[in-house]
């Protein structure tokens, strides 16, 4: 299911987006470094983004994951970014973990801002999850304040909580809860 905004469109992992993915990969590599998990050579090849879409597809038909990738409602083809909802876990949890990256040239437009927007309406609207759970560096203000302006909550900070780059990072834990609809309990 695609979610349209005014400035963005989310496209859900499909094979068919593996040469624009790895394209994304491959321009931000550099700068997605100082905010990611330190990624293989392999990581980068058409080939393995091929199947990490196919993985992605699964994670979504199984309602465990859901992946999408952003791109600008004038250049649909281009994909700027991606943002996800992990680890789901139904029952009496309901709950999930949300990532997300941008281009380096597409920052401070409102793009993430209103990405945020789009996947925590459909987490809490379409899927009935409750609880969708976002850890940040505390360097990166950017991103806390992507998700304040969502009304997600600072609960404390995680300390050594990721490896990100080869370090392991404190992490403030961000969180938003469902408390106006059902869940899927």
């Amino acid at each position: 299911m695609k979610l349209e905004g005014s400035s963005i469109s989310l496209l859900p992992a499909q094979s068919n987006l593996a040469q624009a993915v790895s394209e994304y990969y491959s321009v931000n590599r550099a700068f997605l470094e100082k905010f990611e998990p330190k990624r293989s050579e392999e990581f980068f090849t058409l080939r393995f983004q091929e199947s990490q879409l196919v993985e992605e597809e699964q994670l979504r038909s199984e309602k465990r994951g859901y992946r999408f990738y952003l791109v600008e409602n004038a250049e649909p083809q281009k994909v700027i970014g991606t943002i996800s909802l992990s680890n789901v876990v139904w029952k009496a949890f309901c709950s999930c973990f949300m990532g997300y990256g941008l281009d380096a040239e597409h920052g401070g437009r409102g793009y993430m801002t209103e990405a945020v927007s789009l996947v925590t309406k459909h987490a809490f609207e379409e899927l009935g999850l409750h609880r969708i759970e976002a850890n940040v560096m505390p360097r990166n203000k950017a991103s806390l304040r992507v998700l304040e302006k969502n009304g997600y909550e600072n609960e404390g900070m995680s300390r050594k909580y990721l490896n990100i780059n080869g370090v392991w990072e404190d992490h403030i834990h961000m969180v938003a809860l469902n408390e106006k609809g059902q869940t899927n309990v």
